[in-house]
Formats: C-alpha cells, structure tokens, sequence
C-alpha cells in the first residue's frame, strides 16, 4: 500500500518536472523571438527615417518578419496556456483522488474555514 503512495508521490514530482521543463523551454524561445524583435524594429527605424528608397522596400520584409514573430510568441503563449489548465487540471483530479486507507476510508481532511 505505501508503494502505491510513494509511486503516486514520485509520479507527480516527474509530471511537475516535466511540466516546468516545458514551461521554461516555452519562455526562452519568447524571449529569444523578443529579442529578435527589438532589433527588427530598431532596424526598421533607421530605414524608416532614413528615407532610403532601398532601405525602404527592405521594410517591407522586416515588417513581414516582425508580424510572423508576434504570430509565434501568440503560440507559444498560447500553448503555454493550454498546457498550464491541462496540467493543473491533473493535478486537481489527483488531489481529488485521494488515497485510500486500508480500513477503506478515504484519506482526505476537509479544511475549514475559519479556523
């Protein structure tokens, strides 16, 4: 029986390793793309007020790019998202499981409020 709560136990640590992981794996690629961005755009200035005519049709592609970046970090953003309700979703249901002792009642306290 402690087997199965040990494994439990370890079970989440893993899942909540992984899903840390995950976030700061989404987070470094935002920045990254962030960055990127600042230099588009400082780019995109220094054509803009040079008034260039090359400089500004090469705009046109920076812009592009800027767009398709902000496309991507709203992804990520949103996949972040995603993955935060789906795990804390887990996390709610195996909370809400609770552990079974061997006399058959559940092992879960209420917490009162109040007190």
């Amino acid at each position: 029986m402690e087997d199965d709560i040990f494994s439990g136990i370890a079970n989440g640590q893993q899942i909540e390793s992984k899903v840390v992981q995950t976030f700061q794996k989404s987070f470094v690629q935002v920045q990254n793309i962030l960055d990127q961005n600042r230099l588009l755009i400082s780019e995109i200035n220094q054509n803009h007020e040079s008034k260039v005519p090359d400089n500004l049709s090469r705009n046109v592609g920076l812009i592009r790019e800027l767009n398709n970046n902000i496309r991507r970090v709203v992804e990520l953003y949103a996949d972040l998202s995603n993955s935060f309700t789906k795990s804390m979703e887990a996390s709610s249901e195996g909370e809400s499981a609770g552990v079974t002792k061997s006399d058959g009642r559940g092992g879960q306290k209420r917490v009162r409020s109040g007190n």
